[in-house]
């Protein structure tokens, strides 16, 4: 078995546990079906702005933008620090002000359905998906997303290869 091959066989896995497949090169920037502006935005913007009204159809949708926002510029220079602050906004919701009937009212927006109660997250499996970071561009073999946010990482290696081992991978991520 090739690494082309184990990707394949990973991505059937991932569609048949209930993940929806898609090309990273379908959407990239300058791809047949762009779902983002440039190489250097990890998440699908478009499907977290959608997720977001569904999880949180109460939340106006001045608060669920601020939402958005703060999940997108989490203002921290330090990653572990981002890490750990984007971690508590995933699992506890991203706080927001808004106003309602002339009072100032807080609440949380959800990014994802932690209960999926009815199926309103969107699990999504992209292949060869594309990212430029501040040294180099790197295309992960799968990236798994929930509702537009990429929350796992997969570089698989070929398993014939006695050579390929977790550095490898690790290296080249």
């Amino acid at each position: 078995m090739t690494e082309d091959q184990l990707e394949l066989e990973a991505i059937n896995w991932l569609v048949d546990t209930g993940y929806t497949h898609i090309c990273g090169y379908d959407i990239a920037p300058d791809g047949p079906s762009p779902e983002r502006a440039d190489y250097v935005q990890p998440v699908l913007v478009e499907r977290l702005r959608y997720a977001v009204a569904r999880i949180n159809p109460q939340i106006p949708l001045v608060a669920r933008e601020d939402a958005i926002k703060q999940v997108l510029d989490l203002g921290i220079p330090s990653q572990l620090t981002a890490n750990r602050h984007f971690h508590n906004l995933l699992v506890n919701g991203v706080p927001v002000q808004y106003q309602k009937d002339g009072e100032t009212r807080g609440d949380f927006v959800y990014l994802i359905d932690w209960e999926n109660r009815q199926g309103l997250n969107e699990f999504l499996a992209v292949n060869q998906y594309t990212l430029k970071g501040p040294k180099h561009s790197r295309r992960p073999d799968i990236i798994l997303f929930i509702n537009g946010l990429p929350l796992v990482l997969l570089e698989l290696k070929n398993p014939a290869d006695v050579n390929a081992d977790i550095w490898k991978a690790y290296d080249q991520i």
